[in-house]
């Protein structure tokens, strides 16, 4: 999800719930702690320098039970971020915080903002010698003649 999403999102909606992958809610009493821009750059196993850039939200839950975060606001420190940061409409970004920081790609499902799960990849398979994943066919659909008949194509 980019940022013109998000707002769009925001000011359609009347509360705000953030559920992780593994179905659990983030409390509804959470905070979001920082809105920023993360650019990274870095050079991959293959040689080829790269440039990522996204829009980092951090949530944060504490004690403060009575809290709850409503929409007009976050769309309030997401319009004062761009103004400040000079935002683009990149990717959004989640930490939160599990046994480490947790970092998270977001979605929506009609109700509430869902966490999705990142993961990591090489992007410079063809350079490092990783083969390309086999496509997976079935036996059934290489051919519409039996294999093993005595005029098959396999034998």
């Amino acid at each position: 999800m980019n940022l013109s999403q998000i707002k769009s999102i925001l000011s359609e909606v009347n509360t705000i719930s953030f559920q992780l992958p593994n179905g659990e809610l983030v409390p509804n009493h959470f905070h979001v702690t920082e809105v920023g821009k993360i650019k990274k750059n870095f050079i991959d196993c293959g040689g080829t320098v790269r440039k990522e850039e996204v829009i980092n939200f951090q949530l944060w839950d504490a004690n403060d039970y009575d809290h709850r975060l409503h929409p007009e606001k976050l769309l309030h420190i997401i319009n004062l971020s761009e103004k400040v940061l000079e935002l683009q409409n990149s990717e959004i970004e989640v930490e939160y915080q599990g046994e480490t920081i947790q970092k998270f790609g977001l979605d929506f499902d009609g109700e509430k903002f869902l966490l999705t799960t990142k993961y990591t990849d090489c992007l410079a398979k063809d350079n490092c010698g990783v083969p390309a994943e086999k496509q997976k066919v079935a036996l059934a659909d290489l051919s519409e003649e039996p294999c093993c008949s005595p005029d098959g194509n396999c034998c």
